[in-house]
Formats: C-alpha cells, structure tokens, sequence
C-alpha cells in the first residue's frame, strides 16, 4: 500500500507541474490587462504613469519567465499567492467558496448514484424489452436537457404547484444540514438527474456483459436464485467500470458547476471562477486550476482503491 502511494504521489508531480506550466504561459497570453481593468473599473482614466506603478507594485513588471518561476517557488510551499484585485490570499479566497461547490457535487453524484445502479441493473437484466426502452428513454432525456435548463423547469414546477422556493443565501451542510439541503436541493436534482443518465448507460452495458459470464452461467447450473445472483455476482463485477465513470464524473463536476451556480446563486467555486475571469485575476484563476487540479488526481487515487475493495482479485501493485 505505501509503495502504491508513494508511485502515485511521484506520478502526481509531472502532472501538476505540466498544468501549471500550460496555465500559467495560456493566462498571460490572453487579450486584456488586469491593471487597466483594476484602475478603470470605477470610470477612471489612469496616466500611464500610474499604471506602470501599479503593475510594478504588483510586479507584473517582470519578465514573463521571472513570474512564472516566482509561481512555481509559491507552489512548492503551497502558497497560491494574493489575489491582485481583493489583496486576500488566493487560497481564503478558494477555500472559503470551495465546501459550497463539494457540497453540490456530493449531493448531485448521490442523487445520480441511486437512480443510476437500480435503473442500470434492471436495463441490463431485461436488455430488449419495454421497461429497457424506458429507461433508455429516461437516459437519453437526461443526456439531452442542459442541467440549467432542467434545474430552471424544476425550480418553476416546485413554485408553481407548491409555492416554495429554496432560501436564499449560503449554508453550511455541517452546521445548518436543513437549510443547506433546502438550498442544494434542486441543483442536486438537476445535475445529478443529468449524470445519472450517463452512469446508467454504463451500468446497463456493464450488466448485459457480465450475465454473459461464465461465473454467471455457473451460478444458475447451482440453482441459486436470481435474486441472489445479481447481488452477489452480477452487480458487483458491472460496477467496476460504472465506478470509473463515477470518480471521473465527480472530478469533471467540482469544475463544472459554474452555470447552476449562477442558476441557484450559490456561491461557489464556479462563480469565483467567473469573477477572476471578468476582472483578468490571473492569479486567482491559476490558484483554482491548480487546486482543481489536485482534486481530479486525488479521486482518481481512491477510486483505484475502491476497485480494490470491491474485487479482491485486483491487487493494488
């Protein structure tokens, strides 16, 4: 176990190192100027004077490859610098926006774990027949509809038949558990409703796979019952690559909520990303990268550990 994560952690470096090279250079070639964009926000017009005092104060002033080594030396302490628009750290600034982001995404992958399983297994026992066309149909719905547009319907259908709304603001799911679930309830239904469509495409064909199987063949010569069959032998081995999609989907999420964000008015880790985006905070956006980043790498460590737990033939060396 140890010598598996300490390859991992060393397989980890290149990686990091790579995202930080190619965010960093991509950032500073891109059209507009932080400090133009700091000192004309308020309707001013700055001398040029001023605005190379302040890029100096800032030390934007330096050659590119100067700052870039700068950046790294910062990483290798994890410090993600200051934000050159707030002053504060980069990362107050990411992880005090972060839980709100995590919280959506596990919310959302529970709700799409618990329709997809049930839902998969029974397309894949039944590959053909109408109750698989359904939830084909389900799958394929969920593929198609735009989770804002989805989470908008949902939220107009909760007003409109119960004259409820989720309140406004940002709670705490470990401090206030009621009224964060009333808060990220709907957007959990509405990006959750759109990867359960996903994962349950996957567990289908998974299913439909394995009860072709030997082992599967061989349980039924037993006179074991399905029942029995599909718990312990069918659905365990499907869900090795249904478990695969899920750890990456959940990665992918945590970066990928910045419209239900907006949608929901959460304030998330998406929204900031919007925020740095608008005012040219290069800083900020190279300290969500990054921090992405390692979230993407560490759920791909546990689900290699997962796979382990679920099938003991499968050895972590």
């Amino acid at each position: 176990m140890l010598q598996f994560i300490g390859r991992r952690l060393l397989l980890a470096l290149p990686t990091l190192l790579g995202v930080a090279t190619l965010t960093f250079f991509m950032l500073h070639v891109l059209p507009g100027d932080l400090v133009e964009t700091m000192l004309r926000a308020e309707g001013g017009n700055p001398s040029v004077e001023l605005v190379a005092a302040e890029r100096a104060r800032l030390g934007l002033d330096q050659p590119l490859i100067v700052q870039y080594f700068d950046f790294l030396k910062g990483l290798a302490v994890l410090d993600l610098g200051q934000s050159h628009w707030t002053g504060k750290p980069v990362a107050e600034e990411i992880f005090s926006r972060l839980p709100v982001t995590l919280e959506v995404a596990a919310l959302s992958m529970i709700v799409a774990i618990a329709l997809a399983i049930p839902l998969g297994t029974i397309a894949g026992m039944y590959p053909g027949s109408p109750i698989d066309y359904a939830i084909r149909s389900f799958a394929i719905a969920g593929i198609a509809l735009p989770s804002f547009w989805f989470g908008m319907v949902v939220a107009l259908a909760m007003l409109w038949y119960f004259n409820w709304l989720p309140p406004l603001g940002t709670a705490s799911l470990f401090k206030n558990p009621l009224t964060a679930l009333q808060q990220l309830i709907l957007p959990a239904i509405a990006v959750g409703y759109r990867y359960s469509a996903i994962l349950i495409r996957m567990m289908r064909s998974s299913v439909i796979e394995t009860m072709h199987e030997d082992f599967v063949r061989t349980a039924r010569a037993k006179g074991l019952a399905m029942r029995t069959i599909i718990r312990r032998h069918v659905v365990p081995n499907s869900l090795l690559p249904t478990i695969t999609m899920i750890g990456l989907e959940f990665a992918l999420l945590v970066g990928s909520l910045v419209v239900i964000e907006q949608v929901f008015s959460l304030n998330g880790i998406g929204r900031l990303f919007i925020e740095s985006v608008s005012r040219s905070d290069f800083i900020v956006i190279q300290g969500i990268v990054m921090v992405l980043t390692l979230i993407f790498i560490a759920v791909n460590f546990l689900v290699d550990l997962a796979y382990a737990v679920i099938d003991p033939r499968i050895q972590l060396g």
